[in-house]
């Protein structure tokens, strides 16, 4: 067994066991052997092969993401950033981002352009909720990331024919069959030689899913032991078919079947019956998430550009919600998410003390780590993973060093971080992916776009280019 150890580091963000809380930990010392952190503390007095110099670093946990879609997004940059839907409440799901669909070419490189950005910004683990894709789960073992591998399925596919009326194609023994293929898949992800990669069961969308599928997704998942995630209360649109269909909120429906709980996670989570939005003539959805245990997977950014936000942040923490972040789109750049969702709790709060920086650390790691059930990562302490990254507190972004984390989150973001290990394996240093050629990909990517340009009348109902639905910021001449 080969110790590394930091040595001196000034500073660690420890987990206090007794409090159940991350603590500040100076002038202190983190070895760790296959994968596994042996010594948190101060004066370690071991034995250690590889000495690395901790002066100036800060030891951070690694982060968790929740919630992101890795296969598909990254393709979607310069596209979706300025359009929604006017006549479907300004969401893009519907008529927009089917039209913008990568090809199976060019797939494997929106995987690792999302995957480096999200190693580049601290994440050491992510749920990936893809539609099955060749070579899926080699290529997230290319990472060295750690994945929980959440292949998606449904019973129907949503369309609009016109811009503001949605409809369901609905295929129930098509969905049962995905289902099934994703739990074959998820147990090739567990036996996947790198030991990175666990499952998860995920119903894609609580409008496209029977309830006989939602139902035993939820038992399956539960035989085995899994998480359990469905995009719920995401858009006004699926607010309002879930009461039509079933005369209760979304969070209301999920509920009267006992799908909500503990190791269940509600993607997105915003349009509560108490939202602004979608008043309902109850005020029982927000409790109902906090006394059922259930994760909310919160993502700012892609609401955010279409002026839509949840209210509030810290609204769902003091309540009593479990939180978790995730990167839903672009960049995909876990910090600048961190940063974004306390923007945007304050000032749909109208209150700078509606959350704290505790709060947001807090769901980007063990709340994270909670809703994936487990309790070996989002933290530094004897006996989790050796996942964590090594943050310059000397760079003049983080300076004055007050509160380094703080000024991490609001001020240098992932310029400060200087090294990223997942598993005792160093994956990042210096601004560099160790572990797959971020720029190749990019580049390959860059070209794969101008493929989806070329395709995108034949896709859209209107028979737009791409150029009328996604104009440019300035003529091209």
């Amino acid at each position: 067994m080969t110790t590394t150890l930091i040595r001196n580091a000034e500073l660690v963000v420890a987990w206090d066991g007794s409090a159940k809380a991350h603590t500040y930990m100076p002038d202190a010392d983190v070895a760790f052997a296959d994968g596994t952190l042996t010594f948190v503390g101060r004066g370690y007095e071991g034995a250690a092969e590889t000495v690395v110099d901790g002066r100036g670093l800060m030891v951070m946990p690694g982060l968790v993401n929740i919630h992101s879609h890795p296969s598909s997004e990254p393709l979607n940059k310069g596209f979706l950033d300025e359009i929604g839907s006017p006549g479907l409440y300004n969401s893009s799901l519907y008529e927009y981002m089917p039209i913008f669909r990568a090809d199976a070419e060019a797939v494997p490189h929106c995987v690792r352009v999302a995957l480096s950005e999200l190693l580049l910004s601290g994440v050491t683990t992510l749920a990936d909720l893809s539609m099955a894709h060749p070579g899926w789960l080699d290529l997230l073992a290319e990472a060295g990331m750690r994945v929980c591998v959440a292949p998606m399925f449904r019973s129907a596919r949503w369309y609009t024919r016109n811009g503001h009326v949605v409809e369901y194609e609905w295929d129930e023994k098509a969905g049962e069959k995905a289902m099934e293929e994703a739990l074959r898949l998820i147990e090739r992800a567990e036996q996947h030689e790198c030991g990175r990669l666990f499952g998860m069961v995920v119903p894609a969308q609580i409008d496209t899913c029977s309830a006989g599928l939602l139902k035993e997704s939820r038992q399956e998942a539960n035989a085995r032991g899994l998480s359990w995630q469905i995009h719920a209360a995401q858009s006004v649109v699926e607010f309002h078919e879930i009461t039509r269909r079933h005369g209760m909120t979304p969070i209301g429906w999920l509920d009267s079947m006992g799908l909500l709980g503990e190791r269940a996670i509600i993607g997105h989570g915003i349009f509560l019956d108490d939202h602004p939005s979608t008043r309902w003539h109850t005020e029982t959805d927000l409790k109902r998430l906090a006394e059922t245990g259930t994760t909310v997977a919160h993502c700012p950014t892609v609401f955010a550009r279409r002026g839509i936000a949840m209210k509030d942040l810290g609204r769902y923490v003091r309540s009593g919600v479990n939180m978790g972040i995730g990167t839903d789109t672009y960049p995909h750049n876990m910090l600048d998410e961190m940063r974004l969702a306390a923007h945007i709790a304050r000032t749909q709060a109208g209150n700078p003390r509606t959350m704290t920086t505790t709060d947001l650390f807090n769901a980007a790691t063990i709340g994270g780590a909670t809703a994936l059930g487990r309790d070996d990562i989002g933290r530094l302490a004897v006996g989790c993973k050796a996942d964590f990254s090594l943050v310059d507190i000397t760079h003049p972004m983080i300076r004055p060093a007050y509160d380094p984390v703080r000024s991490l989150i609001y001020a240098a973001g992932d310029r400060a971080l200087k090294a990223l290990y997942v598993d005792g394996n160093k994956v990042v240093e210096d601004g560099e992916v160790l572990t797959m050629d971020y720029r190749q990909a990019a580049a390959h990517l860059h070209e794969a776009q101008k493929r989806v340009v070329g395709r995108v009348p034949q896709q859209d109902w209107a028979h737009r280019s791409a150029e009328k639905i996604a104009p440019p910021t300035f003529h091209w001449s």
